[in-house]
């Protein structure tokens, strides 16, 4: 079901490295779903853009995980681990005030996974859980259309990951085929309309208090 998550044909939105100030006050690091183009797509745009109006006039800004995003999951994920966490490093070695939220959808939700789960295999995947001092700097965790969901001994993130369940939340729309055993292909496309961006930067805007 991982390599099946290349369902989000997305557009540009923001580069790598989207934050203007290089120290704002919240940065999202968000992985785009398989086959978009660089940068946030239109998830983590709407997603962002819905966070700002939600912190009290505090700077957010936003990295878009440099990685393939290819149908190859296998090799493409891994690498979006990499980048995503090396973000992290980074943002704590740079901006030691900045709060961070990781997000993604589809693929980009299953990146984020393989940084935030405890290690231990998962089907045909081993996580890289950030380090103890960098998993601190992490305010919130927002992910949609995850295909953890629907793996064996797999589930929410917010069930199934030990330092992070807690501080995330994890939305499948309904009947979405890519975090759930349902058919509705179009779900997966629907987090704006169905209202769980709204949710979801609800739920990180408390994190963020």
């Amino acid at each position: 079901m991982f390599v099946a998550t290349a369902a989000s044909v997305q557009a540009v939105a923001g580069t790598p490295a989207a934050a203007a100030d290089p120290c704002p006050d919240v940065e999202v690091i968000w992985a785009r779903g398989t086959g978009a183009p660089a940068g946030l797509g239109w998830l983590g745009t709407a997603f962002v853009d819905s966070l700002r109006a939600k912190v009290g006039g505090r700077s957010v800004g936003a990295y878009g995980v440099n990685y393939p995003a290819s149908f190859d999951f296998d090799a493409s994920a891994p690498m979006g681990a990499a980048d995503a966490a090396g973000r992290v490093q980074w943002m704590a070695d740079n901006c030691p005030d900045t709060r961070l939220v990781l997000g993604g959808n589809s693929q980009g939700a299953g990146v984020i996974d393989l940084i935030t789960l405890d290690a231990k295999p998962r089907g045909r995947f081993t996580p890289t859980p950030l380090a103890p001092h960098l998993s601190d700097r992490v305010a919130a965790v927002a992910v949609f259309g995850n295909p953890l969901r629907d793996l064996p001994g797999g589930g929410p993130l917010s069930q199934v990951s030990g330092v992070f369940g807690s501080r995330s939340i994890d939305l499948c729309g309904l009947d979405d085929p890519f975090c759930s055993s349902g058919l509705n292909f179009p779900a997966h496309f629907s987090y704006i309309k169905n209202g769980m961006v709204e949710e979801a930067t609800n739920f990180v805007a408390g994190r963020l208090q």
